[in-house]
């Protein structure tokens, strides 16, 4: 009787649910319910593809380091690329109110909650996952609006508006601290949109 062939080591072979653009999203999708429910310490990119149904490999493969998946789970919530133009507008006249707006939209969405949740909570404890949310909110998202903005310091100013935004958010959604956590959100956005106003547009000092 003839033996069954060896196993070779390495990578198992792909399963058809590996294959195509839908391994990706699955594995994103994994991958932000795995940091809304454990954290970013306690997630583990095992854990991600055992959530996702494929091969760990696969997950290296799309998104290199846990780092890396940590980002782009930040990025699909905040949709970067689809918020600047929106936030910009035609004129710096209202940009205040529509951050505000935008900021306040996404955290208000079920969707994206949850992620997000996580996303600060992780970033409150864990410097890798801090220097994650860093580098996305402020060089991608914020620092890149105040940047098309005639105005100076603009990396000074977007860590203005972040820091604001920011510490709604902790303790709206995070320490739901009264009344904030069940104020209506258009009287949030009708508070802070002057100040975010005034951070991104102010020319500040003109001399003597």
């Amino acid at each position: 009787m003839t033996g069954a062939a060896p196993r070779r080591r390495g990578r198992p072979a792909r399963k058809a649910a590996d294959e195509g653009p839908g391994a990706r999203e699955r594995i994103l999708q994994a991958a932000r319910t795995e940091f809304a429910e454990r954290g970013y310490d306690k997630t583990t990119m095992r854990g991600i593809a055992r959530a996702a149904g494929v091969d760990a490999a696969l997950v290296h493969h799309y998104f290199g380091t846990k780092d890396d998946v940590f980002a782009a789970a930040i990025e699909v919530s905040f949709e970067p690329a689809l918020a600047i133009p929106v936030i910009l507008g035609t004129s710096t006249e209202g940009i205040g109110e529509r951050l505000a707006r935008y900021f306040i939209g996404v955290w208000e969405n079920p969707v994206t909650r949850a992620p997000l949740l996580a996303i600060i909570r992780s970033a409150l404890t864990h410097e890798a996952a801090a220097t994650v949310l860093r580098g996305f909110v402020l060089r991608r998202l914020l620092e890149r609006v105040a940047g098309d903005l005639d105005v100076p310091d603009p990396t000074f100013r977007a860590e203005l508006a972040a820091s604001h935004m920011i510490g709604i958010a902790i303790l709206r959604y995070v320490i739901k601290a009264e009344p904030l956590a069940s104020v209506d959100t258009e009287e949030i956005v009708r508070m802070v949109a002057p100040t975010l106003q005034r951070y991104l547009t102010d020319p500040g000092p003109t001399g003597a």
